[in-house]
């Protein structure tokens, strides 16, 4: 396997929590799946939690190289925990589709939160 990309994105805690007092449930629904709601809401502060994910995404696109937008998109990500609590990344739709045409097959990602601040990084491995 060989690195096809790497991503790195840091987010102040306060912005997730402003977008979410602003927009509510239409921000939340734009920007994360059913699972990842779920499981943040669950949380004691679940705006850490959403912006270690919002940092996830935005890594892995600069991983990829594509940005968010035509050929990726928020909803074509989502961070799920494994059995272990270790986190991954899965594609859909037109991620998916990215990666199948450019030989990735792995995106791996790290995520962090402190008080103030979330973070993540995303390397995107590829058989070519």
């Amino acid at each position: 396997m060989r690195i096809f990309g790497i991503g790195i994105d840091v987010i102040e805690i306060e912005r997730v929590e402003k977008a979410m007092e602003s927009f509510g449930d239409r921000f939340i629904a734009r920007i994360f799946t059913v699972d990842e709601r779920d499981y943040c809401l669950k949380q004691k502060r679940p705006a850490v939690h959403f912006a270690a994910r919002w940092s996830a995404k935005e890594a892995t696109s600069k991983a990829l190289g594509t940005g968010i937008g035509e050929l990726l998109s928020w909803g074509d990500m989502e961070v799920v925990r494994r059995q272990s609590g270790e986190p991954e990344m899965v594609l859909r739709g037109a991620g998916l589709g990215f990666c199948s045409q450019h030989g990735i097959e792995q995106i791996k990602i790290s995520l962090t939160h402190a008080k103030l601040y979330a973070a993540a990084n995303a390397v995107a491995l590829s058989i070519s």
